[in-house]
């Protein structure tokens, strides 16, 4: 009797060997051979579930995407906004291995995403899901209403400005560090410049 494949889970089981792939040899090498090499199937197999390297790369950006809200959504209820603001955040930026991996994985992809429109419209997805979750993390802070756009520019960049630190000079930009600056920042929203 043949075996039954989960397809899904095969899928799954690719993009994980497509960050192996892009974390030791650089995403270049994330062929469909080499990530097929990586998890193990031939590349006829591998071709079964993606067709090109754009149709393989765009999924594991989108199982990162989905990894993510997923840790967003399972965090508990916290009263304190601007408690609930840090650890949202948190899980945005490298905090830890797992995150640290998916920040240096999307880094790649974004680079890459600059000359593959398949890539292209994901990294604009994934851009647009971040500023919008700025954009509400600002309005849970109570910022009035004629800041909210400014300090969602603020946060964005934030943001993403500690995850490429963190990824290029993580001895410097710590997860310490990146709380400390989250925290100081969120503690000023909407205040002018200059306020105390």
């Amino acid at each position: 009797m043949p075996r039954v494949v989960d397809g899904e889970q095969r899928r799954l089981d690719v993009a994980a060997a497509v960050l192996r792939v892009v974390l030791r040899d650089g995403l270049d090498r994330a062929s469909v051979r080499n990530v097929a090499s990586e998890a193990g199937l031939s590349m006829g197999s591998l071709r079964h579930y993606f067709a090109t390297q754009s149709e393989l790369l765009a999924f594991t950006l989108r199982a990162i995407i989905e990894r993510i809200q997923r840790r967003m959504a399972a965090l508990p209820p916290e009263p304190d906004q601007r408690r609930r603001a840090e650890l949202v955040l948190a899980e945005l930026l490298p905090m830890d291995e797992e995150r640290a991996v998916e920040n240096r994985v999307w880094l790649a992809f974004t680079a890459r995403a600059m000359v593959d429109p398949e890539l292209r419209a994901l990294q604009s997805e994934g851009y647009g899901l971040l500023r919008e979750g700025c954009r509400s993390l600002v309005r849970s802070l109570d910022v009035p209403e004629p800041a909210v756009e400014y300090e969602t520019d603020r946060l964005h960049a934030l943001v993403d400005g500690l995850a490429v630190h963190a990824a290029t000079h993580p001895h410097q930009t710590t997860p310490a560090r990146m709380r400390e600056i989250i925290a100081s920042h969120l503690a000023g929203l909407g205040r002018p410049a200059g306020a105390a």
